[in-house]
């Protein structure tokens, strides 16, 4: 989030998805990004959830919606409004180690080299066409925390230039290709 936001020209609205305090929708909100809070919890089923977390999220008109952390698998109703511009982190190198542990399957893998993807999000868990990639050396000595540490460090600045990208210079969708002129 501070990396986007340092990066941003624009502001653009956030929302929260936690009870806790988050450091990144704090600093947004200093910046004057509008914020809201869309929980789970406080909805009777998750389709209800994803339907309002649309709305609210509509209401903001945004061209591109950018998950970092979010953590959420939304539904129909939001991929619906925002497929195709819905882009989401994962740490490592789709298609390989898709879900939440991805440093810590790649550690158990053996491989040698894992790294983050950014991509649009579609209806599978880590499924949508990949927009960029970051590489990251497996050290022998990593353990799952300092190997999701670097992988951060690459993700963040990866994703502040896709984002850069995509809404400087457009992309299209071919297939599972993405396109940036």
């Amino acid at each position: 989030m501070r990396e986007l936001l340092d990066g941003m020209r624009r502001a653009a609205p956030q929302f929260r998805h936690r009870d806790a305090v988050i450091a990144g929708l704090e600093r947004a909100e200093r910046a004057g990004i509008p914020t809201f809070v869309c929980r789970v919890k406080d909805h009777a089923t998750r389709d209800e959830w994803d339907a309002a977390l649309a709305e609210a999220t509509a209401a903001h008109e945004p061209d591109l919606v950018v998950s970092a952390g979010f953590m959420k698998i939304v539904g129909k109703a939001f991929l619906a409004r925002f497929g195709g511009r819905f882009v989401n982190t994962h740490p490592a190198l789709l298609p390989s180690f898709p879900g939440a542990h991805g440093a810590r399957d790649a550690l158990a893998y053996g491989v040698k080299v894992t790294g983050c993807t950014v991509h649009f999000v579609d209806d599978g868990v880590d499924t949508g066409p990949i927009i960029a990639q970051g590489v990251v050396e497996v050290r022998d000595e990593d353990d799952e925390s300092a190997l999701h540490e670097r992988i951060k460090e690459v993700e963040r600045t990866l994703l502040v230039d896709v984002v850069g990208r995509l809404a400087r210079h457009g992309y299209r969708i071919e297939g599972r290709k993405v396109l940036i002129p």
